[in-house]
């Protein structure tokens, strides 16, 4: 066995990533403080080609050094819109047909692993500040939450963690739209 070089890995370029067919995914960003957890989210969602990043309120947007250090390019493929509020992404995407979905500990949370993911749906899934977490107008907004169950001493996760362990299970219910 022996560990692939960058060249075999086939990867796109930034112009044939623009291209793709995306996944029906849009990630948003509910005042997430640290640019390195918006550059991870960025990193991610190239990785499984989401549609979309929703920049909210106090999220830096690229570009952005501390973001690049994180995202590694991920900020120039990655489509991106700031919003002020995140009430106004979540109310135009729900305009757009999108099923909106905060991450977060509810007491209707369903846990992800039981939430069914139809491929035939758009989602837009919501990540919240790591302190305050999503805020309620946005859950109050949202069609559903998810939770990812922990089974330790701590009740979160970070940011990057989460947004990594959420948007690789939609894709892997979602991939037959780029396939």
């Amino acid at each position: 066995m022996r560990k692939l070089l960058n060249s075999e890995l086939n990867r796109l370029s930034t112009e044939e990533f623009k291209q793709a067919a995306k996944i029906p995914l849009i990630v948003i960003l509910d005042n997430v403080r640290s640019q390195h957890n918006v550059g991870s989210v960025f990193r991610t969602s190239d990785a499984f080609r989401v549609e979309a990043i929703c920049l909210c309120g106090i999220t830096a947007t690229p570009p952005n050094p501390e973001i690049h250090k994180s995202a590694l390019g991920a900020e120039n493929t990655v489509d991106w819109k700031y919003y002020e509020h995140p009430l106004q992404a979540v109310r135009e995407l729900k305009d757009y047909g999108y099923t909106i979905i905060s991450i977060e500990q509810t007491d209707q949370a369903i846990p992800i692993e039981d939430f069914v993911i139809k491929p035939e749906s758009k989602y837009a899934i919501i990540f919240g500040n790591e302190v305050k977490g999503v805020c309620q107008e946005v859950i109050e907004e949202s069609n559903y939450c998810i939770e990812i169950r922990q089974f330790g001493t701590k009740h979160s996760l970070n940011i990057s963690v989460s947004a990594g362990i959420v948007i690789w299970e939609f894709f892997k219910h979602l991939k037959t739209s780029i396939q």
